[in-house]
């Protein structure tokens, strides 16, 4: 699976521009009063689905997205905070957009969103002059008001709140969406303040949406020819929303409410956490058919000492057993994972103690960094930082060994005939690209005709990202 893939867990430092085809060819040939929007997105999924309801948001004041700055009316970087030097592409990304706007077009508009906003937003204003608006992940549903400040030079543009229930009651009820799978945010916020992570204090604390309205999301996306959603969240399986019967609902009597709809034929949820992995979820994943198996459940090391420096609140014991319910529930499940290398006070037994959690768990996909120092969070002040280089090693050595599970996992795919949604043309020949129960990009010979639909292919070869098969007859 490559870090690529859109409904994968996504690699931080891989930008996704919002635009969709036909609104780019309206707005570049557009001689009417129509607007033109760029979004760049940095960082996960919940980032992504961010970025495609500002489009909505912007919609009924009449701004089309399109594919390149150079024809925007309104720029705005989706950003995140997760990684190192985030900040800092931010501002690079900035100073080209500032010569592009002295050269270009100079009643361009530009706004800074997202996790790296929330975090730094007076700061941007005062070292980026280029930028008109700034706001949090929270209070992008006040972009129209933000927008009309800035064109009267009038009022505060700088909006970093905290209230996640104002803005999902404020968001547009109807999405606008393209193809045939889409994320769908559940849950908001992390309690859980891991020591490395800026997200409580980005995304602020665990919020969870109202049942009903994550329904009526839904039956929307549906109507518009969905067929798969993702259910996503800082800590998705943390979720606890209020159901039509009155009580807090977990995510596995969510799921099995959202499996009611016609049209969603697939579901999927990211990311969860271990700790949050109770036991009717685990039921839900046995026996709920349109779940797909494929679960990613980050553990980030695989030493008991790492564990509680990062303060994941559960140890490699525990994390191995909900492992082992959650593979007897539903044995085909094909499970992903994220790790932490060179977390400060890792030593070479620790590190070794992550590679035999590797050999012992075994992972069909995964995903994998050195650790950076996040200013504002405990782990940047902690004792016993790892040299860069050592960090290095073990990168490379963890990647070698999780790359080669990869490979071995899509490879025991070979033969078999696996469902696969069908989301249009390979970029390269005439053939069909489809995702498959595994997330796993497959290709095939067939007509056209078949996009949107869900079919059966026989596996012929694997790679270590994707797959080739044929019909199945």
């Amino acid at each position: 699976m490559s870090p690529r893939d859109k409904n994968a867990p996504r690699d931080v430092d891989t930008p996704v521009i919002i635009a969709a085809k036909s609104d780019v060819t309206l707005a570049q040939k557009d001689n009417s009063n129509t607007k033109k929007v760029f979004i760049k997105t940095y960082g996960c999924q919940m980032n992504v689905y961010d970025s495609e309801r500002m489009a909505d948001v912007l919609a009924p004041i009449g701004y089309a997205p399109v594919d390149k700055p150079d024809f925007a009316d309104l720029v705005i970087l989706n950003t995140c905070h997760i990684r190192e030097k985030a900040a800092e592409k931010v501002y690079s990304e900035l100073g080209r957009i500032r010569n592009h706007k002295i050269k270009n077009k100079p009643d361009m508009k530009v706004a800074v969103a997202g996790c790296v906003a929330q975090a730094e937003g007076a700061e941007i204003m005062r070292r980026a002059p280029v930028v008109d608006m700034v706001l949090g992940p929270q209070t992008y549903h006040k972009l129209p008001e933000m927008i009309a400040k800035v064109h009267r030079k009038s009022g505060e543009v700088l909006e970093t709140e905290f209230d996640t229930i104002e803005k999902f009651d404020q968001l547009p009820k109807t999405r606008s969406v393209k193809g045939f799978t889409a994320f769908l945010t559940i849950q908001e916020g992390c309690d859980k303040f891991c020591t490395f992570c800026v997200v409580p204090y980005t995304r602020g604390a665990e919020v969870s949406r109202k049942v009903q309205q994550i329904v009526d999301e839904a039956r929307d996306l549906a109507r518009q020819g969905v067929r798969e959603i993702t259910l996503i969240g800082q800590n998705v399986n943390a979720y606890l929303g209020e159901g039509p019967d009155g009580t807090n609902w977990g995510l596995g009597e969510l799921i099995r409410h959202v499996a009611l709809i016609g049209g969603i034929d697939r579901i999927r949820f990211t990311t969860s956490h271990p700790r949050d992995m109770d036991d009717d979820l685990i039921r839900v994943i046995g026996e709920e058919p349109k779940l797909m198996p494929y679960l990613h459940l980050p553990i980030q090391s695989g030493s008991n000492k790492i564990l509680r420096a990062m303060n994941r609140d559960h140890t490699y014991a525990h994390y191995k057993e909900l492992i082992g319910k959650i593979r007897a529930a539903r044995p085909e499940l094909a499970l992903s994972g994220d790790f932490i290398v060179g977390f400060p006070g890792e030593t070479d037994a620790d590190f070794e103690d992550t590679m035999k959690c590797v050999r012992e768990v075994g992972y069909a996909s995964s995903f994998s960094f050195k650790y950076s120092i996040r200013p504002g969070t405990p782990g940047a002040s902690m004792p016993r930082q790892v040299p860069e280089d050592v960090k290095t090693e073990r990168l490379k050595r963890l990647q070698d060994l999780l790359y080669t599970q990869q490979q071995d996992f899509n490879q025991s795919l070979i033969g078999k005939t696996l469902s696969v949604l069908v989301e249009g043309t390979a970029r390269k020949g005439s053939q069909l690209f489809g995702r498959s129960p595994y997330i796993t990009g497959t290709h095939f010979d067939g007509p056209e005709s078949l996009i949107g639909t869900i079919v059966e292919v026989k596996i012929l070869e694997a790679g270590r990202n994707s797959l080739i098969g044929v019909l199945a007859e």
